[in-house]
């Protein structure tokens, strides 16, 4: 008999009732230490004071209007993250899912305002991960994604990771954009080298083809600056944000240049909630945190010092990790045994980390760990890791 909560999800056997900071309290009463934040999302931890304050101050006011109308809220989080970034204008949205769909319909626009309709195909990579929507899925194009769901939308192309003849090879005269992960998260924390980066935007550049960047998981401080680019010094014509913009609230966004977003005029695009009055008062507080110096310099500084005790790890036990990836609080683990078995033995030590493809675990914090609290995390999964290695002999 199905469950009346559809059974899409290999669900771990935990069940959290309260989180503070990097913890959690499970039903049982364990305290976890969390290391992967929501998968990027808790990007102040759980419960923030200053985002419980946002919220219940807004939710006392007013929840809800729609589109119809100007939302202060709104227009404020979208005033700060055009200071902040590339972008000149922002659309918000619920999710990483939705905002690629919106990154896709903007690409295609914009072609097909400039009498080019033909420049309608999309180059994306091999282990990419934009969401679960059919064109995210067609953008990833692999079979976990797709199998059973076809026919596919049309229009996309996927090229092997770091392959640049290929990619040269791959821009036509019909190609609108190039979709890329400035760091891989599902795909197993693979980051893009800043040199690769720089020749996707020169590429772009000579070709007139959009640079879209998907900085859902990598953005939002993450890697130690506001988004992953740039540590690149180029900036991207659209880039889809979400998870972390929220701090935990539903929330995503599409920040755009005035010339790549030119085509989405009144009536292309909408949506109910996004940037709702309670999702942007909350958004622009993580805002206001995030995006301040000190701040991401201290994110820069705790994802030094866990990369290297996960590099001292690496070294204790090389028949378990192999290398570390990643970049700031966006760490990953290449693991010689099966990453969820390494998963499973940090739940033991109630320990909170996230698998990955490519046999990686990840660590995606909270960007305000505390130092303690990172060398906890290194503790446990220092026991984790002998225990899977115990495990792996008795088996």
């Amino acid at each position: 008999m199905i469950p009346s909560v559809l059974p899409t999800y290999a669900r771990a056997p935990l069940t959290f009732v309260k989180g503070e900071g990097a913890w959690l309290a499970e039903a049982d009463g364990r305290r976890f230490l969390d290391m992967g934040a929501g998968i990027a999302v808790n990007a102040l931890g759980h419960a923030h004071p200053a985002l419980v304050e946002a919220l219940t101050a807004q939710a006392a006011k007013l929840w809800h209007v729609s589109n119809l109308y100007r939302i202060p809220e709104q227009e404020a989080l979208a005033d700060r993250l055009v200071a902040e970034t590339f972008a000149d204008t922002v659309f918000f949205t619920n999710s990483g899912t939705e905002s690629c769909e919106l990154a896709v319909k903007m690409a295609r626009k914009y072609w097909h305002d400039r009498g080019a309709p033909e420049r309608s195909e999309i180059i994306a990579f091999e282990g990419a991960f934009h969401g679960r929507s059919s064109a995210a899925i067609a953008a990833a194009g692999s079979e976990k994604m797709t199998k059973g769901f076809g026919p596919l939308l049309p229009g996309f192309t996927q090229l092997p990771w770091g392959d640049h003849d290929a990619l040269r090879a791959a821009v036509t005269e019909k190609t609108a954009a190039i979709l890329i992960e400035p760091i891989q998260g599902e795909g197993g924390i693979r980051p893009l080298p800043d040199v690769c980066l720089r020749g996707l935007r020169e590429l772009c550049d000579e070709t007139g083809t959009l640079l879209v960047l998907d900085e859902v998981q990598c953005g939002m401080g993450r890697t130690g600056k506001l988004f992953a680019h740039e540590w690149a010094g180029v900036a991207p014509d659209i880039m889809m944000v979400a998870k972390g913009i929220g701090g935990g609230f539903p929330l995503g966004a599409v920040l755009a240049t005035e010339t790549a977003a030119s085509g989405m005029t009144a009536g292309t695009h909408g949506s109910t909630y996004g940037g709702n009055p309670l999702a942007c008062a909350v958004g622009l507080r993580v805002m206001e945190i995030l995006a301040d110096p000190a701040f991401l310099s201290g994110v820069r500084a705790t994802g030094g010092t866990l990369r290297q005790g996960l590099e001292g790890l690496v070294a204790a036990h090389p028949d378990v990790f192999e290398e570390v990836r990643g970049a700031g609080l966006m760490l990953g683990l290449k693991c010689r045994l099966p990453a969820a078995e390494l998963v499973r033995a940090g739940y033991d030590e109630a320990l909170v980390t996230v698998p990955a493809a490519d046999n990686v675990v990840r660590l995606l914090p909270p960007l305000n760990l505390g130092a303690e609290e990172a060398q906890e995390a290194l503790r446990r999964l220092d026991r984790a890791a002998s225990a899977a290695r115990a495990a792996a002999k008795a088996a």
